[in-house]
């Protein structure tokens, strides 16, 4: 993860505008398969009504989840509920919004020989989350096998991801990394919004790959990309299963991510949905790190939540980053046609 100059569309007039709207009450989470609506409070703004201006100021910025001990989405924490500590040293917050700031999502599927029975549900599935995003998301499609293609470009349209996202010609191995590779790339380059996100749907192991799960993992800290994943596993207690799982684990747990092994693929449209309503209910935290040194290193995080009953909270976000510079644009990868 870079600590970068960022603009202030996530910045401190957004947050102190926030705080001086009413307070939503605290919502639970409705049903699986309802898809998410948008709460008192946190209504998602045009682009013409986010502020423009920008600041060289260095800010390490998180999106957080936070659920409470019966796993369900808390929605209604104020700044003050919150504490940000990066190597054991608390930081200040300087950033805080609570409201349904759009993405920019690469959706990443696994176009291996093994999916060719699953293909109808996924695309389904995926189609069905980004109907459920913020309307001003914005989304590319890379379909992965033996190697990756991006086959629709980013756009803001459902109608042109359901017209660019059929496949019919599922065949080969597992470039999962490669495929990872491509999007962070491509997003670094075109997606238009700070918050970026990666949602992966694979049935296995990468077996096909030239990069390695170390790079991939270097690439999505230093670009600020959260990765979460849908593992369709269907032998959970075989040993290629057993390491699908640790490394899609490992891929989401180091970037801040979820991800969701459903028992059937009839589970998956729930599951999605769910990332979809966690995605828009995130928090937006932003400090200024007292250690602003870009020597490389890595810095952990660790955030706290607490409601005002003193209830202690789950909070998911991205454990660390390292302190370096801003990278260049990446490559821009070929387009499919």
């Amino acid at each position: 993860m870079t600590i970068r100059s960022v603009t202030l569309a996530i910045g401190i007039v957004c947050a102190l505008a926030f705080a001086s709207r009413p307070q939503p009450s605290q919502s639970h989470a409705p049903p699986h398969s309802q898809p998410p609506q948008p709460q008192p409070g946190r209504e998602p703004q045009t682009e013409a009504q986010r502020p423009a201006f920008h600041t060289e100021t260095r800010l390490v910025v998180l999106q957080a989840t936070v659920k409470n001990p019966h796993g369900e989405l808390v929605t209604n924490l104020d700044r003050t509920a919150f504490t940000v500590y990066e190597n054991g040293k608390r930081q200040p917050i300087a950033v805080f919004r609570r409201d349904d700031v759009p993405v920019s999502l690469g959706l990443l599927i696994d176009n291996s020989g093994s999916m060719r029975t699953l293909r109808t549900k996924v695309e389904a599935a995926a189609l069905a989350f980004a109907r459920a995003c913020n309307q001003q998301d914005d989304f590319f499609v890379v379909n992965f096998a033996d190697t990756p293609r991006l086959d629709v470009p980013i756009t803001r349209d459902v109608l042109t991801l359901e017209d660019g996202i059929a496949r019919v010609d599922a065949i080969g191995g597992t470039a999962l990394y490669d495929a990872l590779q491509l999007a962070q790339r491509y997003q670094h380059e075109h997606g238009s919004h700070d918050r970026k996100a990666l949602l992966v749907i694979t049935d296995g192991n990468d077996n096909a790959s030239v990069i390695t799960l170390d790079e991939v993992e270097k690439e999505a800290q230093r670009a600020d990309i959260v990765i979460d994943a849908i593992g369709l596993l269907h032998d959970a207690t075989s040993n290629t299963a057993k390491h699908a799982r640790h490394e899609l684990n490992r891929l989401t747990s180091e970037t801040g991510g979820v991800v969701y092994y459903p028992n059937t693929i009839d589970e998956i449209e729930p599951a999605v949905l769910d990332l979809a309503r966690q995605i828009r209910m995130q928090y937006t935290i932003g400090y200024t790190p007292t250690n602003q040194t870009l020597d490389g290193t890595y810095r952990s995080i660790r955030v706290t939540a607490r409601t005002n009953a003193r209830e202690s909270l789950d909070v998911r976000t991205r454990p660390g980053y390292r302190a370096t510079p801003a990278t260049s644009s990446a490559p821009r990868p070929a387009v499919s046609k």
